[in-house]
C-alpha cells in the first residue's frame, strides 16, 4: 500500500525535498543551496536551470533507498512572485529568472501610482503597485529582451512564477498551470473574479497566451515524466510558500494567524470567504482554494526578524551565536527602555517607508550588548503586534492566538515575548517544516489519502503553548515606548 507524499518546497536560497508519511511526520530529506545572481545595484536573478537541476536532484535524494510505488503523489511550494518567461517550442527560458526581491522596476511602479493607477489595481488583486509582485518583471522582460515582444505576441512563449516552471519540466512541457495563491501574487489575477484580468493584462502589455491555467490549491496538475523519478507520479497539489505554510499550520478557520519567522517574517490571518481590502498597507491575497472556493487572508510582512539576530552577531559582534542571546535577554529581563528599530532595509508592513534605517533608542550609561541584544529579539515581537494592530484596524475582530514557524521560533525568549506584548497564546507545532507539509496535506486532499480538511486538522499537533505572563499595564507601556520609536525613525526619513 502507498504510504508516502513527496513535497517540493523550491525556496529563494535552496530547494529543498520532504518526504512525508500520511501521518505528516518527516521520513527522509534533503536541501541544496543554488548561488544568487546580483547583475546591478537592486537586481537579483537566478539561473533557471539551478531552480531546476536542484530541484530534480533533492526529489532524488529524498526518495533513495525508498520504493517508489509506495510514493502516492507530490505537491509543489514554492517562492512567491520570482518570474520566468519561456519559449513552449524549446522549453528555453528567454532570460533569468527575475526574484521576487528584485527593484529594478521601480520608477515603472511609482509612474502608475503617479498616474492614479494603484487604487484601480488594488481593488482587483488586493496587491500594492511595487516591483515585488510578477506583473512588471514580465513586462521588463518584454520590453528588454531582443525577440521576446515578437515571440510573446505570436504565442510562442510562457510565463510562470517557480511552480509554473516546475511543473512544465516535471511533465515534459504537458503542463502550464498554477493555482489560486500563485495567481494571486502576480497583480494579473482578478482575486474577486477568480481569473485573469484583461484590463491588467493590457496595462501591462502581456498577452493572455502567455498565461498557465488557475487549479485550485488542491488539484489535478498532471503527472511527472516517468523517467525523472522511474515512475509517473502525480502532482495533485500545489501553493504559494507563505499559503502552504498557512495550510500546514492547519489555519482554517476565520481569525486564525500564522506567523513565519525566518530572515524576515510573514504573517497571515484567515479572513474566510470575506476578502477584506486593507486601509492599513497590508495585502489581501488567496489563503488558498478548494474546489473552486477561495479562502482568503490578510498578510503582513517584516523585514528583519532572524536577520536581526545576525547583525547582533556578525555585523556588532554582540554575540557569537544566535542562541547567546537567550541568556542575555534573560539577565536583561522584558521590561527595559531600550528599543531597537531594525530598519536596515527599511520598514516593511503596516509602514512601508523604504528609507527608513535602522535605530537604537533609550540608552544610558548603563546600557551594554546584553539590553542592545535583548531588544533585537524585542523588536521582533513589537513588529509583530504592529501587524496584529492593522489587521485588528482592517476589521479582524475574532483573533484566535498565533501559530508559529520557521527557524527563529526556537528561541523560547523571544516567543514567549511574542505572546506577552500580543497578549494572546502562542502555539508551536511539532512539526516546524509546515510549508512543506501544507502541499504535502494539499497533494493528499487530491489524491484521497485526506477525505477533508477536517481529518487534516487533527494531524496538527501542538509541541508548546506560550501563554501571556506580563501585566496589561507592562505591556501596553513598552509597546507606546516602541511606537515612539518608531515615529522618530519615521520622522527623520518622511
Amino acid at each position: 500500500m502507498s504510504k508516502y507524499l513527496l513535497a517540493i518546497d523550491q525556496g529563494t536560497t535552496s530547494s529543498r525535498a520532504i518526504l512525508f508519511d500520511t501521518k505528516g511526520n518527516i521520513v527522509q530529506s534533503a536541501q541544496q543551496e543554488f548561488p544568487q545572481i546580483y547583475p546591478q545595484n537592486g537586481w537579483v536573478e537566478h539561473d533557471p536551470e539551478d531552480l531546476w537541476s536542484s530541484t530534480l536532484e533533492v526529489c532524488q535524494q529524498a526518495l533513495k533507498d525508498i520504493d517508489v510505488n509506495e510514493v502516492i503523489g507530490l505537491g509543489v511550494t514554492n517562492q512567491r512572485e520570482t518570474t520566468l518567461v519561456w519559449d513552449a517550442r524549446t522549453g528555453k527560458t528567454v532570460y533569468n529568472a527575475i526574484v521576487w526581491q528584485d527593484r529594478r522596476t521601480a520608477d515603472y511602479c511609482r509612474g502608475l501610482q503617479h498616474d492614479g493607477l494603484e487604487a484601480m489595481v488594488s481593488y482587483k488583486t488586493g496587491l500594492l503597485l511595487d516591483p515585488y509582485f510578477s506583473g512588471t518583471k514580465v513586462r521588463w522582460i518584454l520590453n528588454n529582451v531582443d525577440g521576446a515582444r515578437e515571440a510573446a505576441e505570436q504565442g510562442h512563449l510562457r510565463f510562470g512564477t517557480v511552480d509554473s516552471y516546475l511543473l512544465w519540466r516535471l511533465t515534459d512541457g504537458k503542463r502550464h498551470a498554477t493555482d489560486a495563491t500563485n495567481a494571486s501574487r502576480t497583480l494579473l489575477f482578478n482575486i474577486q473574479e477568480q481569473c485573469w484580468d484583461n484590463q491588467l493584462l493590457n496595462l501591462f502589455g502581456i498577452p493572455e497566451s502567455m498565461l498557465p491555467e488557475v487549479l485550485n490549491s488542491a488539484d489535478d496538475f498532471g503527472e511527472t515524466a516517468e523517467h525523472w523519478f522511474g515512475k509517473s507520479l502525480p502532482i495533485g497539489g500545489m501553493a504559494g510558500d507563505q499559503h502552504a505554510a498557512m495550510f500546514g499550520q492547519a489555519c482554517f478557520e476565520p481569525g486564525m494567524i500564522k506567523s513565519t519567522y525566518g530572515t524576515g517574517c510573514f504573517m497571515m490571518v484567515n479572513t474566510g470567504d470575506e476578502q477584506l481590502k486593507s486601509r492599513n498597507k497590508l495585502l489581501s491575497t488567496v489563503a488558498y482554494r478548494l474546489d473552486g472556493k477561495p479562502v482568503f487572508a490578510l498578510e503582513g510582512s517584516i523585514f528583519m526578524a532572524g536577520a536581526t539576530i545576525q547583525w547582533l552577531r556578525d555585523g556588532a559582534g554582540f554575540i557569537e551565536k544566535a542562541s547567546d542571546s537567550v541568556a542575555l535577554a534573560e539577565k536583561t529581563g522584558k521590561d527595559q527602555s531600550v528599543y531597537m528599530v531594525p530598519a536596515f532595509t527599511g520598514l516593511g508592513a503596516p509602514y512601508w517607508n523604504a528609507d527608513a534605517r535602522g535605530a537604537i533608542v533609550g540608552m544610558t550609561r548603563d546600557t551594554g550588548p546584553a539590553e542592545i541584544v535583548t531588544a533585537g529579539l524585542q523588536a521582533i515581537g513589537y513588529q509583530t503586534r504592529d501587524l496584529v494592530e492593522a489587521m485588528k484596524r482592517d476589521g479582524v475582530t475574532n483573533l484566535k492566538g498565533l501559530r508559529v514557524d520557521g527557524g527563529m521560533v526556537v528561541n523560547e525568549w523571544a516567543v514567549q515575548f511574542l505572546a506577552d506584548i500580543l497578549q494572546v497564546p502562542v502555539d508551536r507545532p511539532m512539526i516546524t517544516e509546515t510549508t512543506a507539509l501544507g502541499v504535502a496535506f494539499f497533494a493528499g486532499l487530491q489524491l484521497g489519502v485526506y477525505k477533508d480538511i477536517d481529518e487534516i486538522r487533527g494531524i496538527w499537533t501542538q509541541e508548546k503553548e506560550f501563554a501571556p505572563s506580563l501585566s496589561d499595564e507592562t505591556v501596553e507601556r513598552l509597546y507606546s515606548g516602541w511606537l515612539k520609536a518608531v515615529k522618530g525613525v519615521r520622522t527623520i526619513t518622511e
